[in-house]
């Protein structure tokens, strides 16, 4: 199917300015400068939209919102004048809304570096079309897969899931600190099976206590196997909020843990913001006896809720790991440069470690380390992998 590009933009020159970049690149070029004559027409997953947000007529949070009522799968470059706080307040509720927003940029634009993105996504398209065309029916059908209650159970009463390592290393000496568990379903079928394709299946049907119980279970084990070798590794584990709500929750950790004679310091227990909000008392009464038990505590994905302060300020944290969307976007905005910033000298305040996910380049990481962030995760150092491949790269020497 052929790539279709539509400008939108109520500034003559603008929309020709535009066409002459996106013609020679993509061939087939529409400009529209009232949005309503735009909005008539049927959009598909090959086509492009450049939308400018200040319009007299129709502006482009309205035109955001009749594509988001209409589930376009189009692909969607913003445009403005405005300041970047604006452009990126536009992106937030078009990607909110499950709009495809691929890049931003404002004016008066940069026609060299959009000429050269608007490059590499043709490029791009090309080739992810002949990687599709020679995909094998195994990579296909996990996408295509949709797993029941009964798929689920199967799975973890039937040793399916498996845990993936992450490393994270402290940005001062460069060292292993340690490493976040990351669960996968070993389909025998579908091959592996990503938790965005089941965690939320899990806490739906209340499977995710059973789920966590075997997550932890292989977490410590694995602990074990490295402890009888003489080898330590600091292991963060995700909790999901259906999980605190037992009483019994930081004494049963804590008996699993003697059992097996593991530090329970070497645990750290990662809590998303969602986590914290369901059951206030509850919550608070098992945090704070998993600190009195020796565990960690990480308050994971910072900055995405709503009650983040108020969160430090009750409960015992000793790490604070900033959301991976501020990391990630910090070379570019200046609004995530300084909220990583602020969260940095925050959690240094409070005594706590900081953990930046998300790094990819070692631009990123250098701006982290200049800022003083003290653990770094991501796929500049490392993917996630397999509990073998994570032990020849952490011991490696």
């Amino acid at each position: 199917m052929m790539n279709r590009v539509f400008i939108v933009d109520d500034d003559t020159l603008t929309c020709n300015l535009l066409k002459t970049i996106v013609a020679p690149i993509f061939g087939s070029v529409e400009t529209f400068q009232h949005p309503g004559d735009f909005l008539k027409l049927s959009l598909n997953q090959q086509d492009f939209i450049i939308l400018d947000l200040m319009m007299p007529d129709m502006d482009g949070i309205e035109v955001i919102r009749h594509l988001a009522e209409h589930k376009s799968p189009a692909r969607l470059i913003l445009v403005s004048g405005y300041d970047s706080g604006v452009l990126h307040s536009a992106e937030t509720l078009a990607l909110s809304c499950g709009l495809n927003v691929i890049n931003t940029f404002t004016k008066p634009i940069n026609t060299e570096v959009l000429t050269c993105f608007l490059t590499s996504l043709s490029n791009g398209q090309a080739q992810r079309e002949l990687v599709s065309a020679n995909s094998n029916k195994a990579n296909q059908g996990s996408f295509d897969f949709i797993p029941t209650e009964k798929d689920l159970r199967y799975a973890i009463d039937n040793n399916q899931l498996i845990l993936h390592y992450q490393p994270q290393i402290n940005m001062k000496t460069e060292c292993i600190h340690g490493a976040e568990v990351l669960v996968r379903w070993l389909h025998p079928e579908f091959g592996l099976i990503f938790p965005d394709k089941f965690i939320a299946l899990a806490e739906q049907t209340g499977l995710i206590e059973q789920l966590s119980e075997e997550v932890i279970h292989l977490a410590i084990m694995q602990s074990v196997y490295w402890q009888k070798q003489n080898k330590t590794t600091r292991l963060s584990i995700n909790i999901s909020a259906q999980n605190i709500t037992s009483l019994k929750l930081p004494e049963q950790l804590r008996m699993l843990v003697k059992k097996y004679e593991i530090d329970p310091s070497m645990i750290v227990l990662e809590l998303t913001e969602s986590a914290l909000m369901d059951s206030e008392v509850t919550s608070l009464d098992i945090f704070t006896r998993f600190r009195l038990k020796g565990f960690q505590l990480s308050i994971d994905d910072f900055g995405t809720g709503y009650s983040s302060l108020s969160q430090l300020h009750k409960i015992p944290f000793t790490e604070l790991k900033i959301d991976q969307s501020f990391v990630t976007n910090m070379k570019q905005e200046k609004e995530s440069a300084a909220i990583v910033e602020t969260c940095i000298m925050l959690a240094h305040k409070l005594n706590m470690e900081v953990v930046a996910e998300g790094i990819e380049d070692k631009e990123t990481w250098d701006l982290l380390s200049a800022e003083g962030c003290d653990i770094a995760q991501g796929y500049y150092i490392a993917r996630p992998m397999p509990a073998e491949q994570f032990d020849k790269w952490q011991f490696k020497g």
